[in-house]
């Protein structure tokens, strides 16, 4: 299983970027993705997740209407586009793609399967 981020960087506030995560050993579309970051000295939070096809989202308050979480099952890649990237965005930027136990909300904390990319490092500053 691998889990290949890309496109992290240095951008300004306001700035944009996107975030690709390119998915290999493990059937792509059987599996629910998100992007958790962790700050220096924080714990790592979730930022977005996405249902497997892709009908449904979730997104931390901070990052609503700033982020859009989406996937490409032909391609099995999961993007993050980030608008407005704030100060407060730096972090490693982490991949992950996940399922539940059979009967669970794809929301819930339980995971049947779990695997996480290496991370992209992302940096707003001016």
């Amino acid at each position: 299983v691998q889990l290949v981020e890309s496109g992290g960087g240095l951008v300004q506030p306001g700035g944009s970027l996107r975030l690709s995560c390119a998915a290999s050993g493990f059937t792509f579309g059987n599996f629910a993705m998100s992007w958790h970051r962790q700050a220096p000295g924080k714990e790592r939070e979730l930022v977005a997740a996405i249902d497997n096809p892709g009908g449904n989202t979730n997104y931390a308050d901070s990052v609503k209407g700033r982020f859009t979480i989406s996937r490409d099952n032909g391609k099995n890649t999961v993007y993050l586009h980030m608008n407005a990237l704030k100060p407060e965005d730096t972090a490693v930027y982490y991949c992950n793609a996940f399922r539940v136990p059979r009967g669970s909300s794809w929301l819930s904390d339980r995971r049947a399967y779990d695997y996480w990319g290496q991370g992209t490092q992302v940096t707003v500053s001016s």
